[in-house]
């Protein structure tokens, strides 16, 4: 910069004095909660032969839920959620990986 224009900021520094200083910047907005990497796996034993989608790894099971919800619905099938693990009834797992993409989560399995 030349001179005038280091004078010029100078000048507009000492006039506002309320500018917060140093290289940090204000951030009034809150962070968005990362979402939890969810493990994905078919499981048969234990249930009369019949297969079963358990996606594990959820934060709280109040999201469990709502993502149940959410996977039951758009993939017009049953299940249910415990704790912080869904299950749905049937080998859904690439269903599950695509409608999982599309409302954020990573999925390993």
């Amino acid at each position: 910069m030349s001179d005038n224009r280091m004078e010029a900021l100078a000048a507009f520094l000492s006039a506002n004095p309320d500018l917060p200083e140093g290289s940090e910047i204000a951030n009034d907005e809150p962070k968005k909660a990362t979402l939890p990497v969810l493990t994905m796996s078919m499981e048969r034993k234990g249930r009369g032969g019949k297969t079963a989608t358990i996606i594990a790894g959820f934060d709280t099971p109040e999201q469990a839920a709502d993502t149940a919800a959410t996977l039951k619905k758009r993939l017009a099938t049953g299940g249910s959620s415990r704790d912080c693990e869904v299950l749905l009834q049937g080998d859904r797992r690439e269903d599950v990986r695509r409608l999982l993409a599309s409302l954020g989560f990573r999925v390993k399995g």
